[in-house]
């Protein structure tokens, strides 16, 4: 079976590549030298992605990719991986993660687990590349931003692990493995304060006052 051509879209943030040479597009490259950003950009993903297109903004590039995947073998190989994580078998869903990898080289699921092998391992580095990857394949999760902060601290980036921290909460505040990281850190999570109950309209049958008899 051929791996059919796609069309994908990601979102790299530049907090998340602060220090490294990618994060070298939101600071270190002058507005207009677009061919240069994509290079960039090319040279992380890979060669296997062609990039479309990519738009910068002060915090993200929104970039348009294409590549051959086969992307519902990857998803099974990648569920069998997990399956085989939380049992323990490690090894084996390594290897099954990495056959994933091969067929759709931004699985969001294979990369996420192939994050959490990793940090298991105490690769930390590999670890957040993996994340990373998940997190501009797929969007965020709490799951997810809770893994990168708990790199973060490991390898001493306690301001990123902090926000991160903070976005997992604001996704899933009751999270108690979030709240206790914030915790952890000297930090009280942050409550959105909800806005006010907008005045509600009268009712002309129950508000309006009553008339008067003469």
């Amino acid at each position: 079976m051929g791996r059919a051509r796609q069309r994908r879209k990601l979102r790299i943030l530049r907090d998340d590549h602060i220090g490294d040479l990618l994060g070298a597009i939101f600071f270190d490259i002058a507005p207009g030298h677009d061919q240069a950003i994509l290079e960039r950009i090319g040279e992380y993903l890979g060669g296997r992605v062609r990039i479309v297109m990519a738009e910068l903004t002060a915090d993200a590039a929104e970039v348009e990719i294409e590549m051959r995947a086969l992307d519902a073998e990857a998803n099974r190989l990648a569920a069998a991986a997990d399956d085989l994580r939380l049992k323990g078998a490690r090894r084996g869903a390594y290897a099954l993660y990495r056959e994933a990898l091969e067929l759709d080289p931004l699985n969001r699921a294979a990369t996420y687990g192939l994050g959490v092998l990793l940090a298991d391992r105490e690769d930390f580095e590999a670890a957040l590349r993996m994340f990373k990857l998940a997190r501009e394949a797929g969007g965020d999760d709490a799951e997810l931003l809770l893994a990168m902060g708990r790199v973060c601290v490991r390898t001493e980036r306690v301001a990123s692990a902090i926000n991160y921290f903070e976005r997992a909460f604001e996704l899933e505040p009751g999270n108690f493995a979030v709240r206790r990281a914030l915790a952890d850190l000297g930090r009280r999570p942050k409550v959105q304060a909800r806005p006010a109950p907008a005045d509600k309209p009268p009712n002309p049958g129950k508000d309006a006052p009553a008339n008067k008899r003469n």
